[in-house]
């Protein structure tokens, strides 16, 4: 994960550079946006993503669940598009909070709600992508797709995240699930 995220980092810089400029250029406020998220253990860590949304927007609110929301930008509109929003999770990866392929990682306020089954998803690294980015559930609201995430942590193994890489990479290349 360490050196795979480093690599993409250093890989991508110009990306990542251009996309800041053009969030800057749009609207005003961060580049990246931040949310609390919880990981490995119920650990709180700080998540981040390239701002798609205006900035006067709740943090918090419920995803846009179409790409006509009034709430995002014109630049968002493509981040999300490309999933190239999720790019500077590869920092997040970098720092140990997630792995390049996981649980998703919730918001604090659903994990507080948690059952002790929907507690699993917390034994495992949250990642970038997982069973349920790939499935045709993606649309859905995370907490409600547990069987994913309970199914990932049941088969973990190298190959099966080496799986979940290329088919996130052809569904990023093919634009399928985004918004």
């Amino acid at each position: 994960d360490f050196f795979v995220s480093l690599g993409l980092i250093i890989a991508l810089s110009p990306l990542y550079l251009v996309i800041g400029l053009a969030i800057k250029l749009e609207s005003k406020g961060p580049v990246i946006f931040k949310q609390k998220r919880v990981g490995l253990r119920g650990r709180e860590f700080s998540f981040y993503k390239f701002r798609s949304m205006f900035i006067d927007v709740d943090k918090y609110a419920h995803t846009p669940s179409d790409s006509s929301d009034p709430r995002i930008t014109k630049v968002g509109r493509w981040l999300r598009r490309t999933s190239f929003d999720e790019l500077p999770q590869l920092f997040n990866v970098l720092r140990g909070d997630m792995s390049l392929v996981g649980t998703r990682p919730e918001m604090p306020f659903i994990v507080g709600k948690y059952t002790p089954l929907e507690r699993q998803r917390l034994e495992a690294k949250p990642g970038i992508t997982g069973v349920w980015q790939i499935s045709c559930a993606r649309g859905e609201p995370i907490h409600t797709n547990m069987e994913y995430d309970l199914f990932y942590l049941q088969n973990r193994s190298m190959l099966l995240d080496l799986a979940i890489l290329a088919k996130t990479a052809w569904s990023v290349v093919r634009g399928v699930g985004a918004i």
